[in-house]
């Protein structure tokens, strides 16, 4: 981990930058792959799934065979753990929902919104280096609670072409059938286009490598939607001397750990806090079994002494890290001054992991900045919001005169006889 001690506001911008792969790089590759699915369907994610991730795939669908075998292999005390994490984040999802509420904006005017879930949607679950059998909960959770009709979850197969049993296991427990295996660009590609075996789906989520997410956001080109860019993972830490660095240290490397293209940050006010925690960082990062992930991940990373908690904020809002650990006392003093994040872990014993896991939260964030503009996915990101409105003649007589004369005034007199032939028959009435 790079350090610096108070670098002036100039050197700021360069400070928040993130470890990239060229942009146009990544898309003629996308495109590439794009153009093979559209022709090729499923004997092209056949053919890439042996180029990229070394491993013949004979059938793309997991079978219910595969899913009960993935049953047996895992242990009771993993499936309690998974069940609390998802009472925990089906409670939180829940509340999420909406009342119909139905507003009278003038007499007779009344104006409602309902929800409705996006009928065809695709969950994409990180399977390579890790896999993210969590991610599935949060993506499988919300999207079941929104009522989405189909839901496509695909994840890449290991070396002997299975899909990880605690991935299979989690999504079977969820109620989730339409699983297949592939990753990366070209389970994106499919997610887009749809092949013989892949149904084509009208959004897309779920976490991943910069080839996931600039497949991703080359999808949108194509009329399905995502989530959000959310790409390698990231995490943002505000320490001062109330901080414990060996638990600082662990954070940083819980996000380290994920990937060598993840990031972390250390903001402090007090250097002592940022030499014992690198202290701590080195010691612990000897016995991890990810360590080489970890150590060239920490090499795109920085530590960061400023002048004060507030100058702290005022980085970490520039950065909008995907998540941001607040591991001070007064943590819930600066509440109000947090303006870019995608999920805050307050205090010292709020590690990240936890909402990761098991705390209630959605772990799927948004990442690269793109906290200045994206939320994380909730129970709202698997639905659409359709605006009703009901005017009886008492209403139509109210707010029609307006109509009639904005209409006019934009030189749009199909819309204004709309009105005006209403409130004649009402006048011819009296």
């Amino acid at each position: 981990m790079k350090t610096y001690i108070n670098p002036p506001l100039s050197d700021w911008t360069e400070l928040t930058k993130r470890p990239t792969k060229e942009a146009q790089d990544l898309q003629a590759l996308v495109l590439d792959v794009y153009n093979k699915i559209q022709t090729n369907k499923d004997q092209a994610l056949i053919d890439f799934t042996e180029k990229f991730d070394q491993v013949k795939v004979e059938k793309l669908a997991v079978s219910i065979e595969e899913i009960e075998e993935a049953k047996s292999l895992i242990s009771e005390d993993l499936k309690q753990a998974i069940q609390l994490a998802a009472s925990n984040i089906e409670k939180f999802h829940t509340a999420q929902r909406e009342e119909i509420n139905v507003i009278e904006t003038t007499k007779g005017v009344n104006c409602w919104r309902e929800s409705r879930g996006i009928e065809n949607v695709g969950i994409y679950i990180p399977g390579g280096t890790a896999p993210l059998f969590s991610t599935t909960l949060m993506l499988g959770i919300p999207a079941i609670l929104a009522g989405c009709k189909n839901i496509i979850l695909c994840t890449p197969p290991n070396k002997k072409g299975k899909i990880h049993p605690a991935i299979l296991y989690t999504a079977n427990l969820i109620g989730i059938e339409k699983i297949y295996k592939v990753g990366g660009i070209q389970a994106i590609g499919a997610l887009t286009f749809g092949t013989e075996t892949i149904q084509k789906v009208d959004k897309i989520f779920g976490p991943g490598n910069q080839y996931v997410t600039a497949a991703k956001q080359v999808a949108q080109n194509f009329g399905v939607a995502i989530d959000m860019p959310a790409g390698p993972s990231e995490v943002l830490v505000i320490a001062d001397e109330t901080s414990i660095p060996k638990y600082v240290a662990a954070d940083l490397l819980s996000q380290a750990e994920h990937g060598s293209d993840s990031q972390v940050i250390l903001l402090t006010n007090n250097e002592q806090t940022l030499n014992e925690t690198i202290i701590e960082l080195e010691s612990q990062l000897a016995v991890l079994p990810r360590a080489e992930f970890a150590t060239k991940a920490l090499e795109n990373s920085r530590g960061i002494v400023l002048k004060s908690i507030d100058e702290c904020l005022s980085f970490s809002n520039i950065y909008a890290p995907e998540h941001l650990i607040f591991a001070c006392e007064t943590a819930e003093n600066y509440i109000p001054k947090i303006i870019n994040a995608g999920s805050v872990f307050l205090g010292n014993y709020s590690c990240e992991s936890a909402g990761d896991y098991a705390s209630g939260t959605n772990h799927t964030l948004p990442t690269n900045g793109y906290a200045k503009n994206y939320s994380g996915v909730s129970f709202d990101s698997f639905i659409k919001k359709i605006t009703f409105q009901k005017l009886s003649a008492e209403g139509i007589q109210n707010i029609g005169p307006a109509i009639e004369l904005m209409a006019e005034a934009e030189e749009l007199f199909a819309h204004k006889n709309a009105v005006t032939l209403r409130l004649l028959d009402l006048r011819n009435k009296t």
